[in-house]
């Protein structure tokens, strides 16, 4: 196998790890090869992704060569064979889904799906997923980040609530304490439909749940600790129960 000349190309993340990984179960074992079809297809999934900005139009990004490099690392994970030289990314993902080949596939059926629905769409920023990644990985979590922010959504649904008063959803509380003026900028939007579910079609506001902008954060971090959905309801009683029995 040829070595990868992709040096300086940004470290490889969950979603593009899930990818490879679905990539040696559809080899079988097989040793990679560079100029398989089925290495050529990561290659161009990965090309793909909507943010590697610029280190993605470089030749040497994600190229066959890198993709089998990288199928042959998650192979000798297994095997224990091989290349010695295994990321932490490697070893978590295989950790986490090495026995579960057809949980790998529905994940990286949503990932491809994500790619699909986020093209023409411009690169969304390093920080945009801030500091949680959803158990489906990057791509997904900043497309539901990116419709939680979405301005229309967020003033529709302030206009929704206005005439009953405004409570976050979560911990219940108006934030009655600040001037009029200020309190609707202690809310924000939501996402309530698994991540898992989520189409390419216009958020309704049924979809979506007000929250002050604490419990928003504690939530979407506990998603990204629990490696797992955590509705608004089950958040709520996770918050009021024991701090030692949450994880």
């Amino acid at each position: 196998m040829a070595v990868t000349k992709g040096h300086g190309n940004p470290n490889w993340n969950r979603d593009e790890t899930i990818l490879a990984l679905e990539t040696y179960f559809a080899l079988g074992g097989k040793n990679p090869n560079s100029k398989d079809p089925v290495i050529i297809a990561l290659s161009n999934t990965l090309r793909a992704l909507p943010y590697h900005g610029e280190a993605a139009r470089k030749p040497t990004f994600r190229n066959p060569d890198g993709a089998a490099f990288k199928v042959q690392n998650l192979r000798s994970r297994e095997t224990g064979k091989g290349l010695s030289n295994v990321s932490r990314m490697d070893r978590e993902i295989w950790d986490e889904l090495g026995a579960n080949p057809v949980e790998v596939t529905r994940l990286a059926s949503l990932i491809r799906a994500g790619i699909a629905s986020e093209l023409g769409l411009e690169a969304p920023s390093p920080d945009e997923a801030e500091d949680v990644e959803f158990y489906e990985g990057r791509l997904l979590t900043q497309k539901h980040m990116r419709r939680e922010r979405s301005p229309g959504l967020r003033k529709a649904l302030l206009k929704k609530l206005e005439g009953v008063g405004l409570e976050c959803q979560m911990c219940g509380d108006t934030h009655s304490n600040l001037p009029p003026e200020f309190r609707a900028a202690a809310f924000e939007a939501h996402h309530v439909v698994p991540i898992a579910s989520v189409g390419a079609g216009v958020t309704k506001l049924s979809d979506v749940a007000l929250l002050c902008a604490v419990c928003h954060r504690v939530l979407h971090r506990m998603i990204s600790l629990q490696r797992r959905w955590i509705g608004v309801e089950e958040a709520r009683a996770l918050v009021k129960a024991p701090a030692n029995s949450i994880f």
